[in-house]
């Protein structure tokens, strides 16, 4: 029986696999072997057939990282995961760690080591700390041909996905392909370069305005591109997915190909300037053109910004979807604020409650990330899943945190609310309220054209600085149109990049309290930075952001005398806003709830 991965993965996988590991790693004289999360094409989320890390170790995380020595293993995950890792990994095989001290680790560990690496799922970036530690270590870093892991692994692994690549519709995209291509061939020119590698596949969704169905909650295919600068292109992909409709819907200028072709492409682009992003494309492609005679041009993915900086119709379609989204999250709200009150569900059925709410939509395509539901103590861990034997019933006088999104043809959302069950606490109210303030200094900031996420990352933690808290993730992350939850380079953090902030970028803004074994707090809208315009009075062009996400916060758990009259407005104009735009969508009982929920403080 060929395995699939979920939450439920457990500890024994660890006991079971990795023996099968060292036995090929033997065999092929490594000590040993490094094993990222990542895939061929640096996903997040990844097919059950790239499950690498949980095959070996038993961790489903959506970040994290192992390296297994014949003797010994150790386990990397960052602050997200803490609670996670320990329940799914056995502490008698791996020493846990923090993700981040991988490259410090094999400084100590890989003494005259010989460590093998696939050089398929590790970008170049990330192989220089590695590299660089195996060096201080006196260890060789040895790529490998084939991966041990993967012939451990052997016949019980999944298949490949073969979901169908099809057109995406101009009316959303708000550009044709053509224009896309021939745009980011201008882009491959300027860059001194005659041709791009496209790996990502966001990339290869937006350029050519194709979907797919291989990553999980994503509409993504998984392939590869060459577009040379003058806009024609080579699109490789599975003859599984290839449609009747794609040759016609791609033309004249896009010549698919079997993947299996890829490695011929590439020694075919001997004497020419290639240019690759060594964030996003794993190293084997850069040993590749470079034993092929290429000229390699390390830059950004071309699509990258043009993607992240959305278009006039690709925002229009956001807040359309986040309308009808909003309606679907208002009829939950309502479900939770009645009916869970008295009934008190267990977190599964909530999750499913929400689903529910969103497939009536008509409209829904995927959720755009498995649904997060705390009830109480599980509402304390960021990530949590609910799934298992860690499933709890909602209970009276503590929260509810659910977060989830729905993937749309028009767009992309992700809503995290947190709500009372019974009558909050004191501490309840001061701690959201603490969030509340977090999240409208993010939404109601300006700033000038050129400043980075990481430079406002602050200014939303700033109101619980204050008051002594904190929050160990990201203030926002970039959001796709009908494309990936997570989309970079785009983000607002204090390990954020450099990258501006641009007119169009769609991002999230969620900061949160989490008190372990307790209960946790995040609000989470998703926002679209908007045009630079000189303020009244001012004298510099700023941005700011127009929120997309409307749905109502929780009142019972606002402290408004916490609030500055600005807050106070704040809160009363969004609400506002929220029951002019989703009330017309919902009636009855949900339509009056609704009134009560957006009054004024």
């Amino acid at each position: 029986m060929r395995q699939t991965f979920d939450e439920t993965t457990d500890p024994s996988f660890g006991a079971k696999h990795l023996p099968l590991l060292r036995a090929e790693m033997g065999k092929q004289g490594l000590d040993g072997f490094l094993i990222p999360h990542e895939d061929e094409h640096q996903n997040e989320y990844l097919p059950d057939a790239n499950e690498r890390l949980a095959w070996a170790t038993g961790f489903t995380g959506s970040a994290g990282a192992a390296v297994v020595f014949q003797d010994r293993a150790s386990m990397f995950t960052d602050g997200r995961y803490t609670v996670q890792v320990k329940a799914q990994t056995d502490p008698a095989l791996f020493e846990r760690r923090d993700l981040t001290e991988v490259a410090a680790y094999l400084e100590t560990a890989a003494k005259g080591a010989v460590i093998g690496y696939d050089p398929r799922l590790h970008s170049p970036d990330a192989l220089v700390a590695f590299k660089a530690a195996a060096q201080k270590a006196g260890a060789t870093l040895k790529a490998v041909d084939a991966n041990p892991l993967d012939l451990a692994w052997g016949a019980d692994r999944p298949a490949q996905p073969t979901a169908p690549v099809v057109p995406h519709e101009d009316v959303y995209s708000g550009e044709s392909h053509a224009a896309k291509r021939a745009r980011i061939g201008r882009a491959v020119a300027e860059a001194g370069a005659d041709a791009v590698v496209l790996t990502a596949p966001m990339s290869i969704a937006w350029l050519f305005n194709v979907r797919g169905g291989d990553v999980i909650r994503s509409p993504l295919p998984i392939g590869q591109a060459i577009l040379a600068a003058d806009g024609k292109a080579r699109l490789f992909l599975d003859p599984a997915k290839v449609t009747n409709a794609l040759p016609g819907w791609l033309g004249d200028d896009v010549r698919i190909e079997a993947t299996e072709q890829l490695a011929d492409a590439l020694d075919g682009l001997s004497g020419q300037k290639v240019m690759i992003d060594p964030s996003l494309s794993s190293a084997w492609y850069f040993d590749r053109l470079e034993s092929a005679g290429a000229t390699v041009v390390r830059a950004l993915d071309p699509c990258a910004i043009p993607r992240a900086a959305k278009n006039a119709v690709e925002i229009e379609g956001s807040r359309q979807a986040h309308i009808r989204d909003g309606a679907a999250l208002s009829r939950f709200l309502h479900w939770v604020d009645t009916v869970v009150q008295e009934t008190l569900p267990n977190e599964r059925e909530v999750v499913e409650a929400l689903e529910r709410f969103r497939e009536e939509t008509g409209a829904l395509k995927d959720l755009s990330f498995d649904t997060i539901a705390g009830a109480g103590s599980n509402g304390a861990l960021p990530h949590y899943k609910p799934v298992g034997a860690t499933i709890r019933n909602v209970e009276k006088g503590s929260l509810l945190l659910v977060d989830g999104g729905g993937q749309y043809l028009d767009g992309t959302t992700d809503v995290t609310r947190t709500m009372a069950i019974g009558e909050p606490t004191e501490d309840q109210r001061h701690k959201f309220t603490l969030v509340l303030k977090a999240h409208i200094a993010m939404a109601t900031i300006r700033f000038p054209a050129g400043t980075s996420g990481m430079a406002l990352d602050a200014i939303a933690r700033a109101p619980m600085w204050v008051a002594g808290l904190d929050y160990d993730h990201g203030t926002g992350h970039g959001v796709g149109s009908y494309l990936g939850v997570h989309e970079g380079p785009q983000r607002i953090a204090k390990w954020g990049t450099a990258q501006p902030l641009m007119e169009g970028m769609i991002l999230s803004n969620e900061p949160g309290y989490y008190r372990e074994g307790h209960w946790g707090i995040r609000i989470e809208t998703l926002q679209v930075v908007t045009p630079a315009v000189v303020p009244e009075g001012g004298e510099r062009p700023m941005h700011g952001f127009e929120q997309l996400t409307f749905a109502p916060i929780d009142r019972k758990l606002i402290d408004v005398g916490m609030l500055t009259p600005d807050e106070r407005a704040y809160v009363d104009a969004y609400h506002a806003e929220t029951l002019a735009k989703v009330g017309p969508l919902v009636d009855g009982e949900v339509r009056a709830w609704l009134e009560r929920a957006c009054a004024p403080l």
